[in-house]
């Protein structure tokens, strides 16, 4: 089929689809600037004790209880029979809770006053900015309670300042990066302090014969790639637009390159934290190897501010590839599809990206955008290198498509018709809210070793196809993640207990596979409940020895990561 003929049902509609105009109707207030003016200090009990907060949306973590007890407190054995009686068990093993529970107590005026001394303007206990740091922009994570106060530091001092003022007065922090992840890692349910690194953005040091970069937390991966492109280099993750380095980090991101280039974990080379006593480590030197020591830089990473609060990282970067070609093929099932991706894998081929989508994913995308695509399981590829090479690896996995079933096989060559379909890949979350309105997303992160990834996701859409709610398949197939958006309405009970049974499939599918709860997305309070099925309670009880070591008072990020039940 003629790329050109294929293309042009691509762009058949002038209708845009644009995430910021399909999410604005539902979360108004997100547009809402970062950067606050002064505003004056007053008590707000009233506002926290407001019921409405009870139905807040919130969209990306909580915080423990525990820290804010007068009592000694258990934060190291919190079995789940204790926090249960006090009312603010979430999480632990076998929950099936979507509302984050936890206790506040009023921040001291001494605090305010000292947090106020350190940001001076940059501080804020505006209602609506409060409300928008305690609440989720994709996920249908929710919390009781929002954050008490937001600052925005400006400097790797001002964090330290701040760390160190919430951990005498024993008050919970909460990290805030680009607020797109979706498991629930930046709630706030106890309130406290919300860090919001907006305005630490600025690329530090930029080494081009090095092939590295020194930026701080709050700038964005676009951003970046911005910045570098000139250059000719480019930082290769690539998650979901609007995700900060800072972030990225936290949560051992990665994305559609990661079958190329690996996850965050394989491109940072160190980092400077904020430890919870106020103390800066800097975790390696800017040596591309090294064996001194413990590997401070890859206990953080993944961390999820329960550790400390990320103030500065130098990252790894790569060449801006000299030919590029991205194709794509359709196939009677998704067996087939993934059966390829695997096949391609195992021929050697150097793909930078292989993404497969299903076929109801493919109507979603039409839908939103106004498309013609033809309704199939559909496989994306993008072959790097040289012109020749790059077309000599199209014309292999051509082969290897028509060995199973596949049709429809088209590439591009041209930049913006490459840059037009990683785009519609990229917007697959927003066309499914165009598809079903109304509706909050459940999104499964499972990952298996890709012997099993073809029989994992075959498994998982015959469950799905079954269900009354609407599901879609989008996998990073090349290294064996996939994720499944499914889109249920919060507010009827019969849909919360259908995706929570969904999800809970695919999850215990693929530990069964010796695969993970989660491939990028990290944990932070919807993946809890998995943790000790996966990982063994000797794991788990070695992470919290580390979380007791560095966090005594467990102010940093608490309630997330590590289950309420883990004792030691």
């Amino acid at each position: 089929m003629a790329f050109s003929s294929w293309f042009s049902r691509l762009r058949s509609s002038s209708k845009g689809f644009f995430y910021s105009n399909l999410r604005s109707s539902r979360f108004h207030n997100l547009q809402t600037s970062k950067v606050p003016t002064t505003h004056v200090f007053h008590s707000h009990s009233s506002i926290l004790r407001n019921p409405f907060l009870s139905l807040l949306p919130a969209a990306l973590a909580s915080a423990g209880a525990l820290a804010l007890q007068s009592q000694p407190s258990p934060s190291f054995c919190d079995a789940s029979d204790i926090n249960a009686s006090r009312g603010v068990s979430f999480g632990g093993k076998g929950s099936t809770e979507f509302v984050v529970k936890g206790s506040h107590k009023e921040l001291p005026k001494e605090l305010i006053d000292e947090l106020k001394a350190i940001c001076q303007d940059n501080i804020t206990m505006d209602y609506d900015e409060r409300y928008v740091h305690g609440k989720p922009q994709n996920s249908f994570h929710k919390a009781v309670n929002i954050p008490d106060v937001v600052v925005f530091p400006r400097s790797e001092e001002e964090v330290s300042k701040i760390v160190k003022s919430c951990d005498k007065h024993k008050v919970p922090i909460v990290p805030y990066g680009g607020a797109t992840s979706i498991e629930g890692h930046t709630l706030s349910p106890n309130g406290g302090v919300c860090i919001d690194m907006s305005m630490m953005k600025t690329v530090k040091a930029l080494h081009i014969v090095d092939m590295d970069v020194v930026v701080e937390p709050g700038i964005g991966w676009m951003e970046l790639n911005e910045y570098l492109e000139p250059h000719g280099l480019f930082f290769p993750l690539d998650p979901g637009p609007g995700a900060t380095i800072g972030g990225m980090c936290a949560t051992r991101c990665s994305g559609s390159l990661a079958v190329r280039y690996g996850t965050m974990r394989d491109n940072v080379i160190n980092l400077k934290v904020v430890l919870a006593n106020g103390d800066i480590v800097k975790t390696a030197s800017r040596a591309r190897k090294s064996a001194a020591g413990y590997d401070l830089t890859r206990l953080v990473i993944g961390s999820e501010g329960t550790l400390g609060v990320i103030t500065e990282v130098t990252l790894r970067l790569q060449k801006i590839p000299q030919y590029s070609v991205v194709a794509m093929c359709n196939f009677p099932s998704v067996k087939d599809a993934a059966d390829v991706a695997i096949a391609t894998m195992l021929s050697g081929i150097q793909v930078s990206r292989v993404e497969l989508l299903d076929e109801v994913q493919v109507r979603a995308i039409n839908v939103a955008n106004g498309k013609n695509l033809p309704e199939s399981p559909t496989l994306m590829f993008e072959f790097i290198g040289t012109e020749a090479y790059t077309r000599e690896q199209t014309q292999i996995v051509q082969k290897i498509v028509a060995e199973h079933n596949g049709s429809d096989f088209v590439f591009a060559e041209d930049p913006d018709d490459k840059k037009e379909l990683w785009k519609i890949r990229k917007e697959a979350l927003w066309a499914c809210f165009a598809m079903v309105p109304n509706c909050e997303a459940m999104i499964s992160d499972v990952c298996v070793p890709l012997s099993r990834l073809a029989e994992l996701i075959s498994r998982s859409k015959q469950e799905l196809n079954a269900s009354p709610l609407v599901c879609t398949v989008i996998a990073h197939a090349g290294d064996g993640n996939f994720h499944t958006c499914i889109l249920f309405d919060p507010n009827i009970e019969e849909h919360r207990l259908e995706a929570e049974r969904l999800n809970q499939f695919m999850v215990y599918t693929a530990l069964s596979m010796d695969g993970t709860c989660t491939g990028e997305h990290g944990v932070g309070t919807g993946k809890m409940k998995y943790l000790e099925k996966e990982l063994g309670m000797e794991a788990l009880r070695t992470m919290k020895r580390i979380k007791a070591a560095l966090d005594p008072n467990n102010i940093m990020n608490p309630g997330k990561l590590i289950p309420p039940h883990v004792c030691f």
